[in-house]
C-alpha cells in the first residue's frame, strides 16, 4: 500500500520575528528558540519512526537551517534536498524590514491589517497571498505532488505563507478563511494523502 506521505514544517523562530519585524525575502537567521523548535520538530518526527525520501525548501536561511537541524535529529543527514525560491516568504516588499507596531502607528492599524490579512491586496512593492499562492501551487503540482503520489516521503521546510498556499489546497480553505490560518513556527503539520491527492489524514506534531 502506498503511503503518501507529506509533512510540512514552518521554519523555526527567526532573528525578525522575535524583533517583530516584517520579514519576507530578507535573510534572517535562527533564534536559538528557533533552533530548539527545529530540533523538538525533528524529535517528534523521529519519535513516530518517520523517515523521508526527499526534502524541499527555500532559498532563505531560516528554512534551510530548520530543515538542517531537523534531518540532523532524524539520522538523515545526507537526505537528497531541493532548494527553490517559489517556496519563499511572501515578498513584504517596501515593509521588508520595518517593524509591524511602528508601520502600524505611520500608516494606520486599518491598512497595515489589510496588508498582512487580505487575501490579494499586495503592500507597496510586494506580493499579495494570492500572489504567493500562483508562485507555490504551480511548483507543488508539478515538482511535490508527484513524488508524494510515487510513494515517496516528502519534507518540506518554508515559511508562513508558502505553507499557507499549501494547506489552502490540502485543506480545502478558501480565502477569508486561508488569510486567517495561523501556522506555528516549527510545527510539523503530517498529511496522509488518498490516491486521489485528497487528504486522508493530518497530524499537527506539537511539542
Amino acid at each position: 500500500m502506498t503511503e503518501r506521505l507529506l509533512v510540512l514544517t514552518r521554519h523555526g523562530e527567526s532573528e525578525w520575528n522575535l524583533k517583530n519585524l516584517f520579514t519576507g525575502w530578507k535573510d534572517p537567521g535562527l533564534t536559538a528558540k528557533g533552533v530548539e523548535e527545529a530540533r523538538t520538530a525533528g524529535r517528534g518526527l523521529k519519535a513516530l519512526g518517520l523517515t523521508f525520501d526527499v526534502a524541499y525548501t527555500s532559498a532563505l536561511t531560516r528554512a534551510q537551517d530548520t530543515l538542517k537541524l531537523i534531518l540532523d535529529e532524524i539520522g538523515q543527514p545526507g537526505l537528497p534536498t531541493i532548494r527553490d525560491f517559489r517556496l519563499n516568504e511572501r515578498d513584504y516588499g517596501d515593509l521588508s524590514g520595518l517593524n509591524k507596531a511602528e508601520t502600524a502607528a505611520k500608516y494606520g492599524d486599518e491598512q497595515v491589517h489589510i496588508w498582512r490579512r487580505s487575501y490579494d491586496v499586495p503592500p507597496p512593492g510586494g506580493e499579495s497571498l494570492k500572489d504567493t499562492v500562483a508562485r507555490v501551487l504551480p511548483y507543488y503540482v508539478a515538482e511535490i505532488l508527484p513524488r508524494v503520489m510515487r510513494g515517496e516521503r516528502v519534507l518540506v521546510a518554508a515559511h508562513g505563507n508558502s505553507l499557507r498556499a499549501l494547506a489552502m489546497v490540502l485543506d480545502r480553505l478558501d480565502e477569508k478563511t486561508i488569510s486567517m490560518l495561523e501556522l506555528k513556527t516549527g510545527v510539523p503539520l503530517i498529511y496522509r494523502l488518498n490516491a486521489d491527492t485528497t487528504v486522508a489524514s493530518k497530524q499537527v506534531l506539537e511539542g
